[in-house]
């Protein structure tokens, strides 16, 4: 009981302090925006990226209830996850390019870059789904070629 106070006070003292240093470092306008910005966020989580992630998941569920699908599944949630974590990742980049928000940012063309990257994820996942049907292809040839005639 001692360790769950401690840590609720360690963790409302860290917060206060963030709140502080917060307030410290915007001008008003800037916390005038904040609100609206959190308020923009939770509408496109909750109407968009929400949505598209139970539509995407719903689609492969179903995708993988067919015949022999549940093998190749795999190698499509993982490319799915991927191009899901590298363009969570390259957002903010996305985002700010070209504003010099931050200017230690090498200029390069970030949407390129991404792009290229996410061909590659794509690219090598549909290498893996590919050797995977194969493989399962080849597996079921053979194993029905002993078959012939009962023996």
């Amino acid at each position: 009981m001692k360790t769950r106070v401690a840590l609720i006070a360690f963790g409302i003292g860290f917060g206060l302090w963030g709140v502080w240093l917060m307030l410290q470092s915007l001008e008003p306008s800037q916390l005038i925006r904040l609100p609206l910005w959190l308020g923009g966020v939770v509408i496109a989580d909750d109407f968009v990226l929400v949505p598209l992630t139970v539509a995407v998941g719903w689609l492969v569920t179903r995708w993988s209830i067919g015949p022999d699908h549940h093998r190749t599944v795999g190698a499509v949630r993982t490319t799915l996850l991927y191009v899901g974590i590298t363009t969570l990742i390259a957002i903010p980049l996305l985002l700010r390019q070209g504003k010099g928000a931050n200017p230690t940012v090498l200029p390069r063309n970030y949407l390129r870059d991404w792009l290229l990257l996410e061909a590659t994820i794509i690219g090598v996942g549909l290498v893996v789904f590919v050797i995977q049907r194969s493989r399962l292809t080849l597996r079921r040839s053979r194993a029905s070629s002993g078959d012939i005639g009962g023996r």
